[in-house]
């Protein structure tokens, strides 16, 4: 089975059902619903997720959509190896580097971001949401 690493975008739009990139998100989850795909994400995405969300909802709803989401996904490993490699890592983005690493770690086979490009150096691929649905056989 296919394992997908979430960047925290993604995790947003989803739970945050924001236009415009809700439903290529709601897709990708619906494959992992019916374990065509395994979902993998980092714990601090969650936080931030759930910090997030809850600023715009009822910090109750927000809580009860993670505990949905978590049936779904699992979390990657976030060790001291991943934060060293991402600390002396060449991304720009301190996170970017952490998410990577982390779906290294866990030996993911892709991630799924809305940013692309800040993982221009990456060594497994790296996909939107939209781009990902295309290469699923239906």
């Amino acid at each position: 089975m296919q394992k997908v690493f979430l960047d925290t975008n993604i995790v947003v739009d989803f739970l945050g059902e924001r236009e415009g990139f809700y439903l290529p998100a709601a897709k990708a989850m619906t494959l992992a619903d019916q374990k065509k795909i395994k979902i993998f994400t980092t714990g601090n995405t969650i936080t931030t997720t759930y910090y997030l969300i809850s600023k715009y909802e009822n910090p109750k709803a927000a809580l009860e959509k993670i505990r949905k989401f978590k049936l779904l996904c699992s979390i990657s490993i976030l060790n001291d190896e991943v934060v060293d490699k991402a600390i002396i890592s060449n991304f720009k983005d301190f996170e970017d580097g952490i998410q990577y690493y982390s779906a290294v770690a866990t030996n993911c086979d892709l991630i799924i971001t809305r940013n692309e490009r800040d993982f221009k150096n990456a060594m497994i691929p790296v996909m939107n949401a939209e781009s990902f649905l295309q290469t699923i056989k239906r």
